[in-house]
């Protein structure tokens, strides 16, 4: 927040609603990270009725954290200028109507579309929530709680996504994981309408919408060419690709370039930044993946129920916050560094084995060592991008480090899902006309035959599934080796700088170090 924003702080006699407030904003990120999972454990059950291909499905999960990524920045910048409590019910008003939209939804193409509104309005509302709740707390001390809160509102929201989606699946069908944002968001307009100051920059950034739109088609256009290599001809693929590539390339460019960029990419010069925000990426990418690949094998293949597949993951979900709040005591003792690199480490054993006992008693251990440590990842990686950025770069850095998260759970889908997709099919004997194009369509289409070719039917398409399954965990884990490779070559800390984070928390006046950082943690500071 910038410093001039102080005229722009509630009076003393508004003080006192300052904690409703607080609670408004958890409710919003309550709300995000339920979305985030709710709609996994739907996915067998959509499939079914609605029949979509495995780059559809692709889409249909991880076309919100897309969306989400693309536009934080921009969101940011717009509320800045518009007004943060405008942004904010704005966002709101827009997920309330796509979460309508999606619940009703006869089509593919329709489910798609409201799921790209429903990333608009989480955007929106993402963007503008912390620079209302450091302008409402404006002691230190208060502020810290406060946007620790705000953070545990999204992970215990990402954590009962599953189990929440699970129950509504199995009374009301996959429209009801939509359907229970509405109550939510009506609750919030009318009470966020009256709680909530409204705030602006004095001097906010300048948005331009060519560095927008930009921004949108190349990552857009790169994630198309990936999604689409196993369904469409290579050529149509890679022009696709080659597109976002070079609308990539200009965007740089123009950043470069630009007195006052959307994106300040001079931060990415700070070599620890760069590897702080690639171990985010990849770490939060692997593991929104292998929630987004288990909810399938739980329920597709080991035929459990939608509850039961919810349930399943419970050990995954709750041994993640648990090592995100645990991880600051060992890295003061033993480093950042080294703790960070362990945990990559760690996940990517997990994920090795993991395909070796899918169905046997051993799942929930190593759900459980993989959940642990892609917290400890997160929470150190976050922290480790704001303590490397500096104090007038602060807002930016902010900005990056949650699009990282929201860039890595959409890219891991879309790379991971598509090395699924493109392994199952050369994997499955016979037709492909016959088994579909995916797990969940290989299931429909056994319904329709005989009890003889249903049963090889669906024989043969869970081994290719788990031919695909265990490319694509072995792939990743090779990749989090790799990362914990450079996180132990980047992170080293520069001359004079402590590793021991003890010291930045002991410090309530040591802005933009001491606070929580996670998936939504953002600092507005201009």
């Amino acid at each position: 927040m910038h410093q001039n924003e102080r005229s722009h702080r509630p009076s003393t006699a508004q003080r006192p609603r300052k904690w409703a407030v607080l609670a408004v904003m958890c409710a919003s990120l309550f709300l995000i990270g339920i979305d985030l999972t709710v709609l996994h454990v739907a996915l067998p059950t959509l499939t079914r009725e609605l029949r979509p291909g495995a780059s559809a499905v692709l889409w249909i999960v991880d076309i919100y954290s897309l969306t989400v990524a693309a536009l934080l920045v921009t969101c940011g910048t717009l509320g800045d200028r518009i007004g943060r409590k405008r942004m904010v019910l704005a966002g709101f008003a827009v997920f309330g109507m796509a979460s309508a939209v999606a619940a009703v939804s006869a089509t593919t193409a329709q489910l798609i579309g409201a799921r790209v509104l429903l990333g608009v309005g989480a955007a929106m509302i993402m963007a503008a929530t912390v620079a209302i709740i450091r302008m409402v707390f404006p002691d230190a001390r208060e502020r810290t709680i406060a946007l620790g809160a705000w953070t545990a509102a999204h992970s215990a929201g990402t954590m009962l996504g599953p189990v929440l989606g699970g129950v509504l699946v199995e009374r009301w069908g996959w429209g009801a994981v939509f359907l229970v944002n509405l109550p939510v968001v009506g609750l919030v307009l009318a009470i966020g309408a009256r709680l909530i100051p409204e705030s602006k920059a004095p001097a906010p950034r300048r948005w331009n919408p060519a560095d927008a739109a930009l921004s949108i088609a190349a990552l857009g256009l790169m994630v198309y060419g990936v999604k689409h290599v196993a369904e469409q001809p290579l050529t149509v693929s890679a022009v696709a690709g080659s597109a976002g590539v070079a609308f990539a390339v200009i965007f740089v460019l123009r950043q470069r370039r630009a007195s006052d960029p959307l994106l300040d990419l001079s931060l990415f010069a700070n070599r620890r930044f760069t590897a702080a925000t690639v171990c985010v990426l990849v770490c939060f990418g692997c593991y929104t993946s292998l929630l987004f690949f288990l909810t399938q094998w739980f329920q597709l293949v080991d035929g459990l129920t939608p509850l039961q597949a919810g349930l399943a993951l419970m050990p995954l979900a709750a041994a993640n916050a648990v090592g995100a709040g645990a991880a600051p005591w060992p890295a003061a003792r033993l480093g950042r560094r080294s703790i960070v690199a362990a945990a990559l480490a760690a996940l990517g054993a997990a994920l090795a084995v993991l395909p070796l006992v899918l169905g046997g008693p051993a799942v929930p251990i190593v759900l459980i060592v993989a959940g642990a440590a892609a917290g400890v990842v997160m929470t150190l990686g976050a922290d480790l991008v704001m303590s490397a950025a500096s104090e007038e770069h602060a807002g930016q850095a902010a900005a990056i480090q949650e699009t990282s998260f929201e860039l890595g759970a959409g890219l891991g889908i879309a790379l991971l899902g598509t090395v699924v997709s493109v392994v199952y099919r050369v994997a499955l004997p016979g037709p492909p006309s016959e088994a579909g194009d995916s797990l969940g369509s290989a299931v429909a289409i056994a319904t329709t035959l005989a009890p003889g070719r249903a049963a090889n039917l669906l024989q043969a398409a869970r081994e290719a599934f788990h031919s695909g399954l265990s490319t694509a965990l072995c792939g990743a884990a090779a990749l989090l080796w790799l990362t914990a490779v450079m996180a132990m070559v980047l992170l080293r800390d520069a001359p004079g700088h402590s590793e021991d984070i003890r010291l930045r928390r002991s410090d309530p006046d040591h802005r933009g170090h001491h606070e929580p950082s996670g998936p939504c943690v953002r600092d507005r500071r201009q």
